[in-house]
């Protein structure tokens, strides 16, 4: 688990020396036809060729390795070793000599490490004791070796680095270099024994020219360090694209097998990923869509989208996946439909989106029409869907595109929808183009969101790091851990102590041991008042029977106590503490906020639209802090029972500010307490027009 108290920066690697070493040594280097090592060999000598290094091969049983000296030992390297790939099924051994000869970095290709069950969860445990003695850095074990490929060159646009936990996974994305797309990178971190995605994130994130970074992540080694990194890239305005596995149960136990990490709660992980602008996608092919988008697309002035095609329906068919989205297609401005109506003809449809028809593609209205809507200052993002081949019209078509892009820093988005993909308009010209490309519409609308939400995340974000929202420690932490006793849970009236000691406003309420007490807090609070048990065994009172709103009387006040002892002594053994006699506060809107200790980033504090039917609906949202008041906000502003808050059918708007400042005392609560409280449920925090108030709460210490 990450330490939640724990280090606060990024460790300093110089990966430089890893991606562009001076000497290159390869432990079981062979050049026997048709040995995997071999093939191996080569793709690394290849690699370390181009890259101006030294390379050694290590057998000592050969004399040489393609022509090349064989080295019996890498001890017996004549230079400093930047980097030792081992070949070798005798792992632990070769890595006890590379940290003896004080190498720089180190590969491990072998598997059967954390990912092979609890025998391999052992060997692992001993290579990363074995690691702590030297100071190697290691990548592995379980990776393949990616990050020894030749990368193009010769390709236009910002570059994307690549991180994958796993090599295969990570092939479709980095063949994207057949269709134009640069990569200057891939990491494939493996295990991550030493070496973990945080380390490449802040690597290529610091490398001029990023264009983005795309992950695929199985698991994170320590939240902590993937928080960090996540908002060094959002510092430094490079924006990183994710498929993180682990949504259900079956892909957890699958990440585990596989990387041996935790995989986090997937609910925590989303919101991570959203409150440090981290893009998460499904699929591969969105990943390399997306970020594709982002590399190669300058920042958008505004956010909004006009869409223009040959056909109605298709021009129909592309709005509707926009806007369901949430995107904006506003209409052009009066000026450019009066001039888009030179070139297309009365009964298409030139608003927004624009309809031409077909007709004006094929020959000079084209590229004016073109023209004029990139000029059109409503127009942010142009999206262009063409089904389907149609030459010469298309060839022209996407011509023009390419030149009226050039013309411009707004994006033109080109959807090729022929499914053969062997068109020249499309393999020749848009392949070659910088423009961002497509093959289907539901990835260019992903990857338009995308764009809109990372842009508008890197005009917000503030770093919560590096002591800009150090909140100090609140006055009320000493009476808060008081209350406190290890393992054990807080009733209801002690949750309600820690909380006020927060200033989080609770209900008024007296405990009670007796009825005569009982009718007497009544009538000091007034009629009519709910009536609680109280104890710690307790915490699903209301589904026991054991509260009661709206009792009115003194009588009633009597019949009701007398009943609810009768139902608890039935319910637990343990002696409960008393009755409640609580205010009764009415209307409003019945919202949760709470703490939960993550097993990957430590505390979590989690809001959602509350009451008995929580765990039903699981209308709730999560942030890891530190976290400022505007995101706090925007947590509340993200569940789906929004309109309630903001008023609804007539009813009054609760007070948001008040709803916030109790999220951030909270969050104060969880960074104050975190090595001694392990939950906190405040259930219903009810949402007033002019407050919040605590109206039940339960706490559970570690």
């Amino acid at each position: 688990m990450a330490n939640p108290a724990g280090h606060d920066t990024l460790r300093e690697v110089d990966l430089d020396r890893f991606f562009r070493p001076e000497t290159v040594a390869v432990i079981g280097a062979s050049d026997t036809p048709g040995r995997p090592t071999t093939l191996n060999w080569g793709r690394i000598r290849a690699w370390a060729e181009r890259a101006g290094a030294r390379v050694y091969p290590v057998n000592p049983n050969k004399e040489t390795v393609d022509g090349i000296p064989s080295l019996p030992s890498v001890l017996d390297v004549p230079d400093e070793l930047d980097l030792a790939v081992i070949l070798v099924a005798d792992a632990m051994g070769a890595l006890e000599q590379v940290i003896a000869k004080k190498a720089r970095f180190a590969v491990l290709f072998a598997a059967g490490f954390s990912e092979s069950g609890q025998e391999g969860e052992e060997r692992q445990r001993r290579l990363e004791e074995l690691l702590a003695t030297g100071g190697v850095r290691l990548l592995g074990p379980n990776t393949n070796l990616n990050a020894f490929e030749s990368f193009r060159d010769d390709l236009p646009g910002r570059p994307i680095a690549l991180i994958t936990q796993s090599g295969h996974q990570g092939r479709p994305v980095f063949q994207g270099q057949e269709i134009g797309i640069r990569f200057s990178h891939w990491a494939p971190t493996g295990n991550e024994a030493d070496l973990e995605s945080a380390d490449f994130i802040r690597y290529f994130a610091d490398r001029p020219g990023t264009g983005a970074i795309a992950a695929y992540i199985e698991g994170f080694k320590d939240g902590r360090t993937f928080q960090l990194a996540a908002d060094h890239a959002a510092r430094r305005g490079v924006p990183i694209v994710a498929v993180k596995v682990g949504r259900t149960d079956v892909g957890r136990s699958w990440a585990k097998s596989h990387t041996g990490h935790l995989t986090g709660a997937d609910a925590v992980v989303s919101a991570v990923m959203r409150q440090y602008g981290v893009t998460r996608v499904d699929g591969l092919d969105e990943l390399l869509d997306t970020a594709a988008m982002l590399a190669r697309s300058a920042p958008p002035r505004g956010d909004g989208v006009c869409v223009y095609s040959i056909s109605g329906g298709t021009s129909a068919h592309m709005a509707d996946l926009l806007t369901a989205a949430g995107l904006r297609l506003p209409e052009l401005t009066p000026d450019t439909q009066v001039a888009l109506r030179e070139w297309i003809p009365g009964y298409l449809r030139i608003n927004n989106p624009v309809d031409n028809g077909g007709h004006p593609t094929g020959d000079w209205r084209g590229r004016r029409i073109l023209d004029t809507i990139v000029a059109d200052p409503n127009v942010d993002v142009l999206v262009v869907p063409i089904t389907g081949a149609f030459p010469p019209m298309s060839d022209k078509l996407v011509d023009d595109l390419i030149a009226v892009a050039a013309t411009t820093d707004k994006p033109v988005c080109v959807v090729w929808g022929s499914p053969a993909g062997t068109e020249p308009a499309y393999r020749d010209a848009l392949l070659g183009s910088s423009l961002p490309v497509f093959r289907t519409f539901g990835n260019c609308v992903t990857a338009v969101r995308a764009f809109f939400e990372y842009h508008a995340f890197a005009r917000r974000y503030r770093s919560g790091w590096g002591g800009s929202m150090d909140l100090g420690t609140s006055p009320g932490a000493g009476a808060a851990r008081a209350l406190l006793v290890p393992g054990a849970v807080l009733p209801e009236h002690r949750s309600k102590e820690l909380l006020s000691a927060y200033g989080i406003r609770t209900s008024r309420d007296i405990l009670c041991t007796s009825a005569t007490e009982a009718v007497a807090a009544a009538s000091s609070l007034g009629y009519p008042v709910v009536l609680k048990v109280a104890g710690a065994e307790l915490p699903h009172k209301t589904d026991l029977g054991l509260v009661q709103v709206g009792v009115g009387s003194g009588r009633e006040v009597r019949e009701v106590y007398a009943r609810m002892v009768e139902r608890a002594a039935a319910a637990t053994s343990t002696p409960i503490d008393g009755v409640l006699v609580c205010e009764q506060v009415s209307g409003g809107v019945e919202t949760v906020v709470g703490i939960a200790t993550d097993e990957l980033f430590g505390p979590t504090v989690m809001f959602g639209i509350g009451g008995v039917s929580v765990e039903v609906y699981r209308d709730v949202t999560f942030r890891v802090p530190p976290f400022d008041r505007d995101e706090a906000l925007r947590m509340v502003r993200e569940v789906r029972g929004l309109p309630l808050l903001l008023g609804s059918r007539g009813r009054p708007a609760a007070d948001l500010d008040a709803v916030v400042d109790v999220v951030m005392r909270v969050q104060q609560l969880a960074r104050d307490l975190s090595g001694e409280l392990a939950e906190l449920d405040i259930n219903p925090l009810v949402a007033l027009p002019d407050g919040a108030v605590a109206l039940d709460a339960l706490a559970t210490a570690r």
